[in-house]
């Protein structure tokens, strides 16, 4: 079970642990090739970048190192029992936890050899600070991880959201629904249930989502932990600003994403038999 409150001191500390952490096992999915010795010639010939990227920005009073993965990964995993950002909240306390979600599955085995695997693009951390340039008011607000691209089948089982969700579905009789934590008026996606008013797509009856479609991978989706809401930017290759990221966990996902169900029911992901 996975327990994270932004609210508890030595949270610089946590960040940078965890940063190591989710790298290197980013890092082990990646294939190795063997080194050989290059000549001159061919050094001078050859052109290449690091593993890794880092930029600087500013934007809406923050400032923000991202730190990025320049790497392609294939992924089939299954998590259970994930709840994030464990704290009280009074306005809403609903299960406890900011994100609470009893299955994640990257890859389905009901279907074909390449709906067993998720495809991530260049997975990266992004820094958050306030006064990044004096040192004596220097303050970390916190983190975000994500990736530029995702696509793929990811099963879902989640009983509470704080975050921004935009998925397209289609019920029983054929027509078209939708989940959308816009519709959460009352707390504008800070611990929703994902109750609706029909006809519409509930969190209850959401059984995973398949992230991106013809056209190209899902571009949007990260998580983040801060002390206090932050506008991120927008993200690689487009011009549409996210939901601002308020304070605690909070899941951002709205881009080209279809219900795999719209009964609760999440295809299962077992392992090949040898």
């Amino acid at each position: 079970m996975l327990k994270s409150s932004p609210f508890q001191p030595g949270l610089r500390a946590r960040l940078c642990r965890a940063a190591v952490l989710l790298t290197a096992g980013l890092t082990a999915q990646l294939a190795t090739a063997q080194m050989r010795p290059l000549s001159e010639d061919e050094l001078s010939a050859t052109h290449a970048q690091g593993l890794m990227a880092m930029s600087n920005s500013s934007y809406g009073g923050f400032d923000f190192t991202k730190v990025a993965l320049d790497a392609d990964i294939t992924l089939s995993a299954n998590f259970k029992n994930l709840r994030l950002g464990e704290y009280n909240y009074a306005a809403r306390n609903g299960t406890g936890a900011d994100i609470d979600m009893s299955l994640l599955q990257f890859g389905r085995s009901d279907g074909t050899e390449a709906q067993r695997l998720v495809h991530i693009s260049n997975p990266y951390f992004e820094f958050v600070y306030r006064n990044a340039g004096d040192n004596a008011a220097r303050e970390v607000v916190g983190m975000r991880f994500g990736f530029d691209a995702i696509s793929g089948d990811v099963g879902l089982k989640l009983s509470t959201l704080s975050g921004s969700m935009l998925v397209q579905g289609q019920a029983a009789d054929g027509s078209a629904i939708t989940l959308d934590s816009h519709t959460d008026t009352a707390g504008a996606g800070k611990r929703w249930d994902g109750a609706c008013t029909a006809p519409c797509l509930s969190l209850a009856n959401l059984g995973g989502v398949t992230a991106g479609d013809a056209s190209g991978p899902s571009r949007d989706f990260w998580i983040s932990v801060l002390k206090t809401g932050v506008q991120f930017q927008a993200p690689s290759g487009t011009s549409q600003l996210p939901d601002a990221a308020q304070a605690g966990i909070w899941l951002n996902w709205r881009d080209k994403l279809q219900a795999i169900s719209t009964n609760g029911v999440t295809p299962p992901n077992l392992p090949k038999v040898r």
